[in-house]
Protein backbone atom coordinates (compact mmCIF):
# COMPACT_ATOMS: atom_id res chain seq x y z
CA UNK A 1 0.00 0.00 0.00
CA UNK A 2 2.85 2.40 0.84
CA UNK A 3 4.33 1.87 -2.63
CA UNK A 4 0.99 2.56 -4.34
CA UNK A 5 0.50 5.73 -2.28
CA UNK A 6 3.92 7.01 -3.28
CA UNK A 7 3.18 6.33 -6.94
CA UNK A 8 -0.10 8.22 -6.61
CA UNK A 9 1.67 11.11 -4.91
CA UNK A 10 4.12 11.33 -7.82
CA UNK A 11 1.28 11.28 -10.33
CA UNK A 12 -0.67 14.00 -8.55
CA UNK A 13 2.40 16.18 -8.17
CA UNK A 14 3.10 15.70 -11.84
CA UNK A 15 -0.42 16.70 -12.82
CA UNK A 16 0.03 19.94 -10.90
CA UNK A 17 3.33 20.47 -12.68
CA UNK A 18 1.65 19.98 -16.05
CA UNK A 19 -0.93 22.61 -15.15
CA UNK A 20 1.84 25.10 -14.38
CA UNK A 21 3.63 24.30 -17.63
CA UNK A 22 0.43 25.05 -19.51
CA UNK A 23 0.29 28.43 -17.79
CA UNK A 24 3.85 29.66 -18.37
CA UNK A 25 5.42 30.03 -21.84
CA UNK A 26 8.85 31.22 -20.75
CA UNK A 27 10.58 28.54 -18.70
CA UNK A 28 12.26 25.31 -19.87
CA UNK A 29 9.91 22.35 -19.69
CA UNK A 30 12.62 19.71 -19.94
CA UNK A 31 16.39 19.83 -19.54
CA UNK A 32 18.60 16.81 -20.18
CA UNK A 33 21.80 16.84 -18.17
CA UNK A 34 24.70 14.52 -19.06
CA UNK A 35 26.22 13.18 -15.83
CA UNK A 36 28.79 10.97 -17.54
CA UNK A 37 29.63 10.22 -21.16
CA UNK A 38 30.88 6.75 -20.26
CA UNK A 39 28.67 3.74 -21.00
CA UNK A 40 28.88 0.06 -20.14
CA UNK A 41 27.57 -0.89 -23.60
CA UNK A 42 28.55 -0.01 -27.16
CA UNK A 43 25.39 0.06 -29.31
CA UNK A 44 26.39 0.61 -32.93
CA UNK A 45 23.74 3.25 -33.67
CA UNK A 46 24.52 5.44 -30.64
CA UNK A 47 26.69 8.55 -30.93
CA UNK A 48 26.42 9.69 -27.31
CA UNK A 49 28.92 7.57 -25.37
CA UNK A 50 32.52 6.56 -24.83
CA UNK A 51 34.34 4.11 -22.57
CA UNK A 52 36.87 6.45 -20.99
CA UNK A 53 35.28 9.66 -19.70
CA UNK A 54 35.28 10.36 -15.99
CA UNK A 55 31.97 11.24 -14.32
CA UNK A 56 31.13 14.92 -14.19
CA UNK A 57 32.26 16.16 -10.74
CA UNK A 58 29.34 16.15 -8.34
CA UNK A 59 29.75 19.80 -7.21
CA UNK A 60 29.57 20.90 -10.85
CA UNK A 61 26.40 18.86 -11.40
CA UNK A 62 24.76 20.31 -8.31
CA UNK A 63 25.55 23.84 -9.51
CA UNK A 64 23.95 23.00 -12.87
CA UNK A 65 20.83 21.69 -11.16
CA UNK A 66 20.62 24.90 -9.14
CA UNK A 67 21.02 27.03 -12.28
CA UNK A 68 18.28 25.13 -14.09
CA UNK A 69 16.05 25.54 -11.03
CA UNK A 70 16.60 29.31 -11.21
CA UNK A 71 15.07 29.20 -14.70
CA UNK A 72 12.04 27.36 -13.31
CA UNK A 73 12.86 24.19 -15.25
CA UNK A 74 10.02 21.69 -14.94
CA UNK A 75 11.72 18.34 -15.59
CA UNK A 76 15.42 17.56 -15.23
CA UNK A 77 16.45 14.34 -16.95
CA UNK A 78 19.75 12.66 -16.16
CA UNK A 79 21.35 11.04 -19.19
CA UNK A 80 24.68 9.86 -20.58
CA UNK A 81 26.31 7.60 -21.58
CA UNK A 82 24.87 5.49 -18.80
CA UNK A 83 23.91 7.79 -15.89
CA UNK A 84 23.82 4.97 -13.34
CA UNK A 85 27.61 4.77 -13.69
CA UNK A 86 27.87 8.09 -11.86
CA UNK A 87 28.74 7.33 -8.21
CA UNK A 88 26.61 10.20 -6.84
CA UNK A 89 23.58 9.98 -9.09
CA UNK A 90 21.34 9.56 -6.02
CA UNK A 91 22.58 12.89 -4.61
CA UNK A 92 21.87 14.60 -7.91
CA UNK A 93 18.33 13.18 -8.01
CA UNK A 94 17.75 14.36 -4.45
CA UNK A 95 19.00 17.84 -5.35
CA UNK A 96 16.57 18.00 -8.30
CA UNK A 97 13.70 17.16 -5.98
CA UNK A 98 14.89 19.67 -3.36
CA UNK A 99 14.82 22.40 -6.01
CA UNK A 100 11.22 21.61 -6.99
CA UNK A 101 11.77 19.97 -10.39
CA UNK A 102 10.78 16.46 -11.39
CA UNK A 103 13.71 14.03 -11.53
CA UNK A 104 13.83 11.57 -14.41
CA UNK A 105 16.53 9.22 -15.65
CA UNK A 106 17.32 7.41 -18.92
CA UNK A 107 19.11 4.06 -18.62
CA UNK A 108 19.93 0.87 -20.49
CA UNK A 109 18.82 -1.00 -17.37
CA UNK A 110 21.86 -3.23 -16.99
CA UNK A 111 22.73 -1.80 -13.56
CA UNK A 112 19.21 -2.00 -12.09
CA UNK A 113 19.80 -4.32 -9.17
CA UNK A 114 17.22 -4.58 -6.38
CA UNK A 115 19.34 -2.34 -4.16
CA UNK A 116 19.77 0.20 -6.94
CA UNK A 117 15.97 0.45 -7.40
CA UNK A 118 15.54 0.95 -3.65
CA UNK A 119 18.15 3.70 -3.73
CA UNK A 120 16.32 5.44 -6.56
CA UNK A 121 13.13 5.21 -4.49
CA UNK A 122 14.87 6.83 -1.52
CA UNK A 123 16.41 9.54 -3.67
CA UNK A 124 12.94 10.49 -4.91
CA UNK A 125 13.18 9.57 -8.61
CA UNK A 126 9.94 10.55 -10.35
CA UNK A 127 10.22 8.63 -13.60
CA UNK A 128 12.51 6.08 -15.29
CA UNK A 129 12.92 5.24 -18.97
CA UNK A 130 14.62 1.97 -19.92
CA UNK A 131 15.85 1.38 -23.46
CA UNK A 132 15.29 -2.06 -24.99
CA UNK A 133 15.84 -2.68 -28.70
CA UNK A 134 15.61 -6.42 -29.36
CA UNK A 135 14.74 -9.79 -27.88
CA UNK A 136 18.31 -11.13 -28.11
CA UNK A 137 21.65 -9.27 -28.42
CA UNK A 138 23.03 -8.70 -31.89
CA UNK A 139 25.86 -6.77 -33.51
CA UNK A 140 23.92 -3.50 -33.29
CA UNK A 141 22.42 -3.47 -29.79
CA UNK A 142 22.95 -5.35 -26.53
CA UNK A 143 19.88 -3.76 -24.93
CA UNK A 144 17.89 -6.98 -25.08
CA UNK A 145 14.83 -8.38 -23.33
CA UNK A 146 16.47 -11.77 -22.72
CA UNK A 147 19.24 -10.06 -20.75
CA UNK A 148 16.97 -7.71 -18.81
CA UNK A 149 13.68 -9.52 -18.23
CA UNK A 150 14.53 -10.71 -14.73
CA UNK A 151 15.59 -7.19 -13.78
CA UNK A 152 12.37 -5.77 -15.23
CA UNK A 153 10.30 -8.10 -13.05
CA UNK A 154 12.17 -6.81 -10.00
CA UNK A 155 11.71 -3.18 -11.08
CA UNK A 156 7.98 -3.81 -11.50
CA UNK A 157 7.79 -5.16 -7.96
CA UNK A 158 9.96 -2.55 -6.25
CA UNK A 159 9.81 0.77 -8.10
CA UNK A 160 7.81 3.61 -6.55
CA UNK A 161 8.05 5.57 -9.81
CA UNK A 162 6.46 5.07 -13.25
CA UNK A 163 8.56 3.24 -15.84
CA UNK A 164 8.55 3.42 -19.63
CA UNK A 165 10.20 0.85 -21.89
CA UNK A 166 11.37 2.50 -25.10
CA UNK A 167 12.44 0.63 -28.24
CA UNK A 168 14.34 2.19 -31.12
CA UNK A 169 13.16 0.85 -34.46
CA UNK A 170 15.53 1.08 -37.39
CA UNK A 171 18.68 0.28 -35.46
CA UNK A 172 18.72 -3.23 -36.92
CA UNK A 173 16.83 -4.69 -39.87
CA UNK A 174 17.05 -8.29 -38.65
CA UNK A 175 13.91 -8.43 -36.48
CA UNK A 176 11.95 -5.15 -36.39
CA UNK A 177 9.01 -7.11 -34.94
CA UNK A 178 11.00 -7.43 -31.68
CA UNK A 179 9.86 -3.92 -30.75
CA UNK A 180 6.23 -5.09 -30.71
CA UNK A 181 7.08 -8.09 -28.51
CA UNK A 182 8.93 -5.80 -26.12
CA UNK A 183 5.91 -3.47 -25.98
CA UNK A 184 3.65 -6.40 -25.07
CA UNK A 185 6.02 -7.48 -22.31
CA UNK A 186 6.26 -3.92 -20.98
CA UNK A 187 2.46 -3.68 -20.75
CA UNK A 188 2.27 -7.05 -18.98
CA UNK A 189 4.60 -5.74 -16.26
CA UNK A 190 2.55 -2.58 -15.76
CA UNK A 191 4.95 -0.31 -17.63
CA UNK A 192 4.26 2.20 -20.38
CA UNK A 193 5.60 1.22 -23.80
CA UNK A 194 7.06 3.72 -26.27
CA UNK A 195 8.75 3.58 -29.63
CA UNK A 196 11.47 5.71 -31.18
CA UNK A 197 12.93 5.87 -34.67
CA UNK A 198 16.64 5.59 -35.30
CA UNK A 199 18.36 8.74 -36.50
CA UNK A 200 21.74 9.60 -37.92
CA UNK A 201 24.37 11.47 -35.82
CA UNK A 202 22.65 14.78 -36.69
CA UNK A 203 19.27 13.59 -35.40
CA UNK A 204 17.88 13.21 -38.90
CA UNK A 205 15.65 10.44 -40.18
CA UNK A 206 17.10 7.27 -41.64
CA UNK A 207 14.86 5.52 -44.20
CA UNK A 208 12.74 2.72 -42.73
CA UNK A 209 11.92 -0.61 -44.32
CA UNK A 210 8.35 -1.83 -44.74
CA UNK A 211 8.85 -4.26 -41.83
CA UNK A 212 10.06 -1.47 -39.58
CA UNK A 213 7.12 0.75 -40.48
CA UNK A 214 4.74 -2.14 -39.78
CA UNK A 215 6.30 -2.75 -36.33
CA UNK A 216 5.89 0.91 -35.37
CA UNK A 217 2.31 0.92 -36.61
CA UNK A 218 1.42 -2.16 -34.52
CA UNK A 219 2.78 -0.51 -31.39
CA UNK A 220 0.95 2.75 -32.05
CA UNK A 221 -2.32 0.86 -32.54
CA UNK A 222 -2.10 -0.73 -29.09
CA UNK A 223 -4.35 0.58 -26.34
CA UNK A 224 -2.54 3.89 -25.94
CA UNK A 225 -1.01 5.76 -23.08
CA UNK A 226 -0.96 9.53 -23.50
CA UNK A 227 2.53 9.21 -24.99
CA UNK A 228 1.47 6.77 -27.71
CA UNK A 229 -1.72 8.71 -28.32
CA UNK A 230 0.37 11.83 -28.88
CA UNK A 231 2.77 9.95 -31.13
CA UNK A 232 -0.05 8.56 -33.30
CA UNK A 233 -0.62 11.71 -35.29
CA UNK A 234 0.22 13.26 -38.62
CA UNK A 235 3.68 14.13 -37.35
CA UNK A 236 4.56 10.52 -36.55
CA UNK A 237 2.97 9.23 -39.72
CA UNK A 238 5.20 11.55 -41.76
CA UNK A 239 8.29 10.38 -39.90
CA UNK A 240 7.44 6.74 -40.58
CA UNK A 241 7.01 7.49 -44.27
CA UNK A 242 10.16 9.59 -44.49
CA UNK A 243 8.24 12.80 -45.20
CA UNK A 244 9.13 16.24 -43.76
CA UNK A 245 7.11 17.88 -41.00
CA UNK A 246 6.23 21.55 -40.76
CA UNK A 247 6.64 22.44 -37.08
CA UNK A 248 8.47 24.87 -34.84
CA UNK A 249 11.20 23.34 -32.66
CA UNK A 250 11.65 25.18 -29.34
CA UNK A 251 14.97 23.55 -28.40
CA UNK A 252 17.34 25.89 -26.62
CA UNK A 253 14.39 27.50 -24.88
CA UNK A 254 11.67 25.10 -23.77
CA UNK A 255 14.05 22.12 -24.13
CA UNK A 256 17.71 22.24 -23.10
CA UNK A 257 20.55 19.76 -23.47
CA UNK A 258 23.44 20.34 -21.05
CA UNK A 259 26.51 18.34 -22.01
CA UNK A 260 29.24 17.04 -19.70
CA UNK A 261 31.17 20.30 -20.20
CA UNK A 262 28.24 22.37 -18.94
CA UNK A 263 27.36 23.84 -22.34
CA UNK A 264 23.75 24.30 -23.47
CA UNK A 265 22.83 22.79 -26.85
CA UNK A 266 19.58 22.39 -28.77
CA UNK A 267 19.58 18.63 -28.24
CA UNK A 268 21.88 15.61 -28.04
CA UNK A 269 22.18 15.47 -31.83
CA UNK A 270 22.85 19.19 -32.35
CA UNK A 271 25.73 19.77 -30.00
CA UNK A 272 27.43 23.08 -30.69
CA UNK A 273 24.23 25.11 -31.19
CA UNK A 274 24.27 27.48 -29.37
CA UNK A 275 27.05 25.99 -27.20
CA UNK A 276 26.78 28.60 -24.43
CA UNK A 277 27.87 27.74 -20.86
CA UNK A 278 24.86 27.14 -18.63
CA UNK A 279 26.31 29.54 -16.04
CA UNK A 280 26.15 32.31 -18.66
CA UNK A 281 22.80 31.31 -20.19
CA UNK A 282 20.14 33.96 -19.74
CA UNK A 283 16.43 34.59 -20.15
CA UNK A 284 17.27 36.34 -23.41
CA UNK A 285 19.02 33.16 -24.64
CA UNK A 286 15.97 31.08 -23.72
CA UNK A 287 13.64 33.38 -25.62
CA UNK A 288 15.89 33.73 -28.67
CA UNK A 289 16.57 30.01 -29.12
CA UNK A 290 12.93 29.07 -28.54
CA UNK A 291 11.93 31.32 -31.43
CA UNK A 292 14.83 30.44 -33.73
CA UNK A 293 13.92 28.37 -36.79
CA UNK A 294 15.92 25.11 -36.79
CA UNK A 295 17.04 23.84 -40.22
CA UNK A 296 17.07 20.27 -38.89
CA UNK A 297 13.40 20.32 -37.81
CA UNK A 298 11.64 18.88 -40.92
CA UNK A 299 13.28 15.43 -40.61
CA UNK A 300 13.98 15.43 -36.87
CA UNK A 301 13.22 12.23 -34.92
CA UNK A 302 14.15 13.44 -31.39
CA UNK A 303 10.87 12.60 -29.67
CA UNK A 304 11.46 14.49 -26.40
CA UNK A 305 11.72 17.75 -28.33
CA UNK A 306 8.56 16.88 -30.28
CA UNK A 307 6.66 16.32 -27.04
CA UNK A 308 7.72 19.70 -25.66
CA UNK A 309 6.47 21.34 -28.86
CA UNK A 310 3.20 19.42 -28.57
CA UNK A 311 2.73 20.62 -25.01
CA UNK A 312 3.22 24.20 -26.15
CA UNK A 313 0.71 23.61 -28.91
CA UNK A 314 -1.79 22.40 -26.31
CA UNK A 315 -1.09 25.48 -24.21
CA UNK A 316 -1.56 27.87 -27.15
CA UNK A 317 -4.40 26.12 -28.97
CA UNK A 318 -5.79 23.54 -26.53
CA UNK A 319 -9.07 22.54 -28.15
CA UNK A 320 -7.76 22.60 -31.72
CA UNK A 321 -4.65 20.57 -30.83
CA UNK A 322 -6.52 17.90 -28.89
CA UNK A 323 -9.23 17.71 -31.54
CA UNK A 324 -6.56 17.16 -34.18
CA UNK A 325 -5.07 14.36 -32.07
CA UNK A 326 -8.48 12.67 -31.90
CA UNK A 327 -9.12 13.10 -35.61
CA UNK A 328 -5.73 11.68 -36.62
CA UNK A 329 -6.23 8.53 -34.54
CA UNK A 330 -9.80 8.01 -35.74
CA UNK A 331 -8.71 8.40 -39.34
CA UNK A 332 -6.42 5.39 -38.94
CA UNK A 333 -8.49 3.38 -36.45
CA UNK A 334 -12.24 3.88 -36.11
CA UNK A 335 -12.29 1.76 -32.96
CA UNK A 336 -9.63 3.77 -31.16
CA UNK A 337 -9.99 4.06 -27.40
CA UNK A 338 -9.06 7.47 -26.04
CA UNK A 339 -6.94 7.10 -22.85
CA UNK A 340 -8.43 8.57 -19.69
CA UNK A 341 -5.48 10.97 -19.37
CA UNK A 342 -6.37 12.56 -22.72
CA UNK A 343 -10.07 12.77 -21.78
CA UNK A 344 -9.14 14.44 -18.50
CA UNK A 345 -6.81 16.87 -20.23
CA UNK A 346 -9.47 17.71 -22.82
CA UNK A 347 -12.01 18.40 -20.07
CA UNK A 348 -9.56 20.50 -18.04
CA UNK A 349 -8.67 22.64 -21.06
CA UNK A 350 -12.26 23.38 -22.05
CA UNK A 351 -12.81 27.12 -22.49
CA UNK A 352 -16.27 28.12 -21.30
CA UNK A 353 -16.33 31.49 -23.04
CA UNK A 354 -15.18 32.53 -26.48
CA UNK A 355 -11.96 34.51 -26.41
CA UNK A 356 -11.07 33.57 -22.86
CA UNK A 357 -7.32 33.02 -22.55
CA UNK A 358 -5.77 30.14 -20.67
CA UNK A 359 -7.13 26.78 -19.69
CA UNK A 360 -9.24 25.90 -16.67
CA UNK A 361 -6.50 23.74 -15.22
CA UNK A 362 -3.90 26.46 -15.82
CA UNK A 363 -6.06 29.10 -14.16
CA UNK A 364 -6.25 26.94 -11.05
CA UNK A 365 -2.50 26.41 -10.91
CA UNK A 366 -0.30 28.46 -8.57
CA UNK A 367 0.81 31.82 -9.92
CA UNK A 368 4.37 32.22 -11.16
CA UNK A 369 6.31 35.04 -9.57
CA UNK A 370 8.39 36.88 -12.16
CA UNK A 371 11.45 39.01 -11.75
CA UNK A 372 10.83 42.26 -13.70
CA UNK A 373 14.42 42.22 -14.89
CA UNK A 374 14.48 38.59 -15.97
CA UNK A 375 12.83 38.82 -19.38
CA UNK A 376 10.63 35.84 -20.14
CA UNK A 377 12.11 33.39 -17.66
CA UNK A 378 10.07 32.89 -14.46
CA UNK A 379 11.83 32.94 -11.11
CA UNK A 380 11.10 30.78 -8.10
CA UNK A 381 8.73 32.03 -5.45
CA UNK A 382 10.86 32.03 -2.28
CA UNK A 383 10.02 30.11 0.89
CA UNK A 384 6.51 28.97 -0.06
CA UNK A 385 7.54 26.38 -2.65
CA UNK A 386 4.62 27.55 -4.76
CA UNK A 387 6.68 28.87 -7.66
CA UNK A 388 6.78 27.71 -11.25
CA UNK A 389 6.32 23.99 -10.74
CA UNK A 390 7.88 21.38 -13.03
CA UNK A 391 5.94 19.42 -15.63
CA UNK A 392 5.03 15.77 -15.67
CA UNK A 393 6.73 13.71 -18.37
CA UNK A 394 3.96 12.85 -20.82
CA UNK A 395 5.16 9.26 -20.86
CA UNK A 396 4.16 8.71 -17.26
CA UNK A 397 0.53 9.78 -17.59
CA UNK A 398 -1.30 6.54 -18.28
Amino acid sequence: MKRQLRRLERLLRGARVLACALRSPGHPINAQVVVTRRCNLACAYCSEFDHASAPVPTPALLRRIDRLAEFGTSIITLSGGEPLLHPDVDLVIARIRERGAMATLLTNGMLLTDERVRRLNRAGLDYLQISLDNLAPDAVSKKSLTLLDRRLVAVSALAEFPVTINSVVGASTARPEDAYEIALRARSLGFVSAVGIVHDPDGQLRPLTEGQRDAIGRILRMRPSLLLFAQSNHFQENIIRGLPNDWHCRAGGRFLYVCEDGLVHWCSQRRGWPGIPLDAYSAADLAREAERAKPCAPFCTVSCVHLVAMLDSIRERPRATLAAMFDERKAHDQGVEVPWSVRLLSWALHRPRRGERGATVARRAPRVKRDPGAGTAPSRTPDTGEGDRPCLPLTSLR
